[in-house]
C-alpha cells in the first residue's frame, strides 16, 4: 500500500491507530484524505491480529472540524450523492471490528459524522461538537440525521441539527453523544485501555455483539430478539464458551482461539 499522506496508520499488536493528520486545517476532511481512510480502515479490518481500530485527530485542537469547505463550495449534485463522509461511517459500523473514536477537541460537521460511525467514543473536557451545516445553506451528508436521532434521541438530535450550536464534552457526555470524558493526557490512555480489554474477549464476542446491536436497531423488536437468541445458540457452541465458563470457575486467565 502507497505511503499516507493525510493520515497516520500504526499497528500495536491488537490495536490498528489511524490518526486525521492535517493540523494545520483542524484535520478537515478532503476527499483524498477520505480515501486514504477507506485504505487504512480496510487494511485494518483485514489484518488479522487487530482487535479493535482507533480513529483520532493529530495536533490536540481537532479530532475533524468537517469537511474541506473549498471541496464542498464546487460540489456539484453528481458529487452529492455520492457516498463519500457516509461511506466512511457506514464502513466503520459495518465492519466486525470494534471501533473507537478518541476525541481531543473540535469534532464537528463531517467529522462528528466519522465519529458518529464508531462504536465508541472517548472525548476530552476541551472537545467541541457541533453539525453546523444549516449555517452554510446545506444539510449533513454524512449520516448525522439518521444517527444522532438514534444515539441521542430525537429531541437532542434536532436541538444539534436545527440550532447548529456548539455544545461541550460534559453535556455531549450528558445526552449519550459520547460516553467517556477524560483529561487530555489521559485520552490515548483510557483508549489503550479499553482496546485491551476488548481484545482480552473471545474473538466473536465483540463482533457478534456489534453485529445485534446494528441489526435490532433496523429490525423489529421480534426479528431482533429472535436473531439475537441464534446468535447466543451459535456462541455457546464454541471452544471459547468452554474455555470462558471453565477458566471463571477455576479461576484463571482464559486462553481464547477463536474457535
Amino acid at each position: 500500500m502507497s505511503e499516507f499522506k493525510n493520515i497516520l496508520y500504526k499497528q500495536e499488536e491488537s490495536l490498528a491507530l489511524i490518526t486525521i493528520n492535517r493540523p494545520e486545517r483542524h484535520n478537515a476532511v478532503s476527499l483524498e484524505t477520505l480515501g486514504e481512510l477507506h485504505d487504512a480502515i480496510d487494511r485494518a479490518t483485514l489484518e488479522e491480529p487487530v482487535k479493535v481500530i482507533v480513529i483520532t485527530g493529530a495536533g490536540g485542537k481537532a479530532f475533524a472540524s468537517g469537511s474541506d469547505l473549498n471541496e464542498v463550495l464546487e460540489r456539484d449534485l453528481k458529487k452529492a450523492l455520492e457516498p463519500i463522509v457516509q461511506g466512511i461511517a457506514d464502513k466503520l459500523e459495518r465492519i466486525p471490528k470494534p471501533t473507537i473514536a478518541a476525541i481531543d477537541g473540535i469534532c464537528m460537521g463531517g467529522g462528528l459524522e466519522i465519529a458518529l460511525g464508531c462504536d465508541l467514543r472517548v472525548a476530552t473536557p476541551s472537545s467541541k461538537f457541533a453539525t453546523p451545516e444549516g449555517r452554510l445553506g446545506i444539510i449533513p451528508g454524512g449520516g448525522a440525521t439518521v444517527r444522532l436521532p438514534r444515539l441521542i434521541g430525537r429531541g437532542w438530535a434536532m436541538e444539534m441539527l436545527l440550532m447548529g450550536e456548539t455544545i461541550d464534552a460534559s453535556l455531549a457526555r450528558e445526552i449519550g453523544l459520547v460516553t467517556r470524558v477524560v483529561d487530555s493526557e489521559e485520552l490515548m490512555p483510557e483508549t489503550y485501555r479499553m482496546v485491551a480489554q476488548l481484545s482480552e474477549y473471545a474473538p466473536m464476542v465483540p463482533r457478534t455483539m456489534k453485529a445485534m446491536v446494528n441489526f435490532g436497531m433496523e429490525a423489529s423488536s421480534a426479528g431482533a430478539l429472535m436473531f439475537e437468541k441464534y446468535a447466543q445458540g451459535a456462541l455457546v457452541q464454541t471452544q471459547d464458551k468452554k474455555e470462558g465458563i471453565s477458566s471463571f470457575l477455576e479461576k484463571r486467565n482464559p486462553q481464547f482461539k477463536g474457535k
